[in-house]
């Protein structure tokens, strides 16, 4: 199972929280530098998690259209 780490960036949605990813790519052309983000949308059952909290998350079978993680730890 693939597993992340990373800051949760909202917590109001019931029983789920969604973690941002950003990354950096660099245009071939141009060599500029620009941000990619991806967002997580991941199951968590106690609503356990605090805003901007390092948590793990692992993939699990799709819990609803967005959701296919759940929090770990």
């Amino acid at each position: 199972m693939r597993t992340k780490s990373w800051l949760v960036t909202s917590i109001k949605m019931d029983k789920t929280v969604v973690i941002t990813i950003d990354s950096y790519k660099i245009n071939p052309k141009y060599k500029k530098k620009f941000k990619i983000s991806k967002k997580f949308y991941a199951h968590d059952e106690n609503n356990s998690c605090e805003l901007w909290q390092i948590i793990k998350i692992q993939e699990t079978r799709p819990l609803s259209k967005l959701k296919k993680w759940i929090v770990v730890n």
